[in-house]
Parts: structure tokens; C-alpha cells; sequence
């Protein structure tokens, strides 16, 4: 396998990692994926976005993540109706 060394400032390095790391991903896999995609397309495929989320989304989704990591499990639904019914109960 080959390496690739690319230069870029801090800063934008520093935001690039921290978007990437809120897909779950880190710079070396999103990197080697652009590679492929650019092979597999036969073009520079440079239309990604990101939005971030809203402060109210963002907060409820460290909640989560507390929950989850204390030992906290979820419930699933397999339908919209059975979601609202848990959800009017609670």
C-alpha cells in the first residue's frame, strides 16, 4: 500500500477531523474512500455537505450518548403509530 503525504493548515485540518470524526469516520478512511470514488467515477466528486446540528439536536444528542453509556438501552418501534403510542404513554 502506498502513502500519501498532504499539507494542509492546522485550522482546517482541525475542523475537517472534526466533522469526519461526527460521521464516525477519521481523515485516512475518508481519504482513501475519496481516492476510489474518484477511480470508480472518473471524476473529482466534490459535492458533499455537512450541516451542523441545532444546538437543541446537538444537546439531546449528548443525552443519548450518556444514556447509552451508562448501561441504557433504547426501545425500537416498528412503525410511527407504536412510537407515539410509547411516546403519549411515558
Amino acid at each position: 500500500m502506498a502513502s500519501v503525504t498532504v499539507r494542509v493548515d492546522e485550522k482546517t485540518k482541525e475542523q475537517a477531523t472534526e466533522i469526519v470524526e461526527d460521521f464516525g469516520f477519521d481523515l485516512s478512511s475518508v481519504t482513501r474512500a475519496f481516492y476510489r470514488q474518484i477511480v470508480r467515477e472518473r471524476r473529482i466528486p466534490l459535492n458533499l455537505s455537512y450541516e451542523a446540528p441545532s444546538d437543541e439536536t446537538a444537546t439531546a444528542l449528548k443525552e443519548g450518548a450518556g444514556i447509552m453509556a451508562k448501561g441504557g438501552t433504547g426501545s425500537s418501534f416498528s412503525n410511527g403509530r407504536d412510537l407515539l403510542d410509547a411516546a403519549y404513554k411515558a
